[in-house]
């Protein structure tokens, strides 16, 4: 049998395997890993060639800096802040919410954000005696979309502006915008949505201003230096390109003072960091780098540039349907991984102006996981923490609200994609 025959049923099993979610995610990439190099497809050194340690470095930064900034309670008094900056009217509390939720989640990733916004407010809605639905599935839509408009929000891309040296300013400036169009959007309907659902007698909107939200800050001292320290790496992402340095190195060097000023527990801090995530993506990498060396990806990428020298639109937007409606239902992350390699080749075969489709597979990806509860796992903990609290929210319930949207959204990344890019 062919080392190519080989790579490809390990990669297809693999993969067949992370979708069915009979098997641990890691763990399953890591035995195709495995047996990439036992079968002799990949070396030792190769298979540590193929992984991207610029977007692992980025990623394992970024989440010490969350971690050391979130112990502050930095983001419980924001949304505190917010629901009392609102007078208490629920309508506007969705709608502070969501945009809090977006933005946050462009600097942090979704899950953390999430983790953070989702149980202050199920206290917020326990107060006004509201369900928290109404409120929780805006912030889940506003989580996804905020981290589609930079380089840091969502891990896609995170991994594309490593392998296509796309940078922080790059990004922003590129799918910030469309983020930006398509959360105003997403909330006017929201509004339009639940507005029946949010009304409150002005005693109980009272409740509201019981809440303190300067008891939240734990540490005021350490609060401002956490901040000084992240301005100053947003700073350095924004800039990295052109003082030399990657932004891998921009966030490690920033966790590194921030773990030194904060005086944090080394041990939790590193406990902290979710290493399985860290290390699925490693192994992925590996995935792709078999089929990459046996020349899958070589073969796919020269029908694509025949196809695509004459029809940029045509794959371009193909790239973004495809690309959203899967991650709708599958991890978008092993898709993402996939893709890359195949991009970059197409732009050392060709002459294409490959850029359309870099923008494509981020706005496609990122936001194709509004489609389904399981989506992205900002939805998948969203769902988790409304059952521990007595609530609910089934598959098909979310799929009749969030589908339709992200729908919406990919149509809207369509007319942007082509007025702008091709």
């Amino acid at each position: 049998m062919s080392e190519t025959i080989i790579a490809l049923i390990i990669f297809i099993a693999t993969y067949t395997f992370i979708i069915s979610e009979k098997i641990d995610r890691t763990a399953i990439s890591f035995l195709g890993a495995s047996l990439l190099i036992l079968f002799g497809i990949l070396t030792e050194e190769e298979a540590l060639h193929f992984i991207d340690f610029n977007t692992i470095g980025l990623l394992v930064g970024m989440m010490i800096i969350v971690n050391i900034l979130k112990s502050t309670g930095l983001f419980q008094y924001i949304a505190i802040k917010s629901a009392k900056i609102s007078k208490g009217d629920p309508l506007k509390i969705m709608i502070i919410f969501c945009f809090v939720t977006a933005i946050l989640s462009a600097f942090l990733d979704n899950v953390t954000t999430v983790l953070l916004i989702a149980p202050v407010t199920l206290v917020i809605t326990d107060t006004l005696n509201l369900n928290p639905i109404p409120f929780l599935i805006p912030q889940i839509l506003s989580s996804n979309i905020g981290g589609t408009a930079t380089l840091i929000g969502d891990p896609p891309n995170i991994m594309i502006g490593s392998s296509a040296n796309i940078g922080f300013l790059h990004f922003i400036l590129n799918t910030g915008p469309i983020s930006l169009i398509i959360l105003i959007i997403t909330v006017y309907l929201f509004k339009f949505m639940y507005k029946k659902q949010l009304i409150v007698d002005e005693e109980t909107k009272k409740k509201i201003f019981k809440f303190d939200e300067k008891l939240a800050l734990k540490d005021r001292k350490l609060l401002i230096k956490c901040l000084t320290v992240l301005f100053l790496v947003v700073c350095g992402l924004m800039t990295h390109q052109y003082v030399g340095l990657e932004s891998s190195s921009v966030a490690l060097i920033g966790a590194s003072i921030m773990m030194v000023i904060s005086k944090a527990n080394v041990e939790e801090v590193l406990h902290s960091i979710e290493w399985t995530t860290i290390f699925f993506f490693m192994f992925l990498f590996i995935l792709v780098g078999g089929i990459e060396k046996v020349g899958i990806i070589d073969e796919i990428a020269q029908v694509i540039v025949s196809f695509a020298s004459d029809n940029l639109a045509l794959a371009t937007i193909l790239l973004l349907w495809s690309s959203s409606i899967l991650s709708s239902f599958l991890d978008n992350i092993p898709f993402v991984a996939t893709m890359i390699p195949l991009i970059k080749k197409i732009s050392l075969l060709s002459d294409i102006n490959v850029m359309p489709l870099w923008w494509a597979l981020s706005l496609g990806a990122c936001l194709g996981g509004n489609g389904s509860l399981i989506g992205a796992s900002a939805n998948v903990i969203v769902a988790g923490i409304l059952k521990k609290n007595n609530h609910s929210i089934s598959f098909i319930e979310y799929l009749k609200i969030g589908f339709p949207l992200m729908i919406l959204s990919i149509i809207l990344s369509t007319i942007y994609l082509i007025a702008f890019y091709i």
